[in-house]
């Protein structure tokens, strides 16, 4: 169980961390910029969530390699990006961020169920762990975080999807396939949004 919590969560933080340097890099930042920005989203979430359950040290403190993987990952998108001269979407950062957004819904939750949570608790982390990243990332970018403008399911996503994992261990599946399924379910709503340009519905003028 805790291999694959940890391989979730590295998962998470891959896809994070592209999705920030994604960003960054259509923002124009320069190599600290891009380093910073893709550190939020990777370790933001995950930081919060530590801080609300009283966990220490934090995640990415206990596993030190991850910061050097993320120095090496952001090293070498720059360079891939400048040698082929690719020019970064916001569409083409939304999908390592659906990915990420299930990852760390998935491994966020079970933390906070390790800990001992209640259910709602331990799913609200998997929403914070989540979304927080993401929210930094674009704060940072002098943007209106994504999960709060356009409307489309994003921490709806992440609810629905943690409670997949809460209900699978109450069933008694196994743990692996709780997170897998959490993180699946997640994923794919928010992909389903994407692709089909579903909105939540919003206030406007008069209601």
């Amino acid at each position: 169980m805790t291999l694959v919590l940890t391989a979730i969560e590295a998962a998470a933080t891959i896809a994070f961390a592209t999705s920030g340097i994604l960003e960054a890099a259509r923002k124009r930042l320069d190599a600290v910029g891009v380093c910073m920005v893709a550190g939020l989203a990777a370790f933001g979430g995950g930081t919060l969530r530590d801080v609300l359950l009283d966990r220490r040290p934090f995640f990415w403190v206990a596993h030190a390699g991850w910061l050097w993987g993320l120095l090496a990952l952001c090293a070498l998108a720059m360079l891939f990006m400048r040698a082929r001269h690719f020019a970064p979407t916001e569409r083409a950062m939304q999908w390592p961020d659906a990915l990420g957004l299930g990852l760390f819904t998935a491994s966020g939750t079970q933390v906070a169920l390790d800990s001992g949570a209640p259910a709602i608790v331990a799913v609200l982390m998997g929403v914070v762990t989540a979304v927080f990243g993401g929210v930094l990332r674009d704060i940072v970018c002098n943007e209106i975080p994504s999960a709060f403008r356009d409307h489309r399911p994003y921490a709806v996503c992440a609810f629905a999807g943690a409670w997949v994992l809460v209900a699978a261990q109450a069933l008694g599946a196994a743990d692996w396939l709780g997170l897998l399924a959490a993180a699946a379910v997640t994923a794919l709503l928010r992909a389903l949004a994407l692709i089909t340009g579903y909105t939540l519905p919003r206030w406007s003028p008069g209601d």
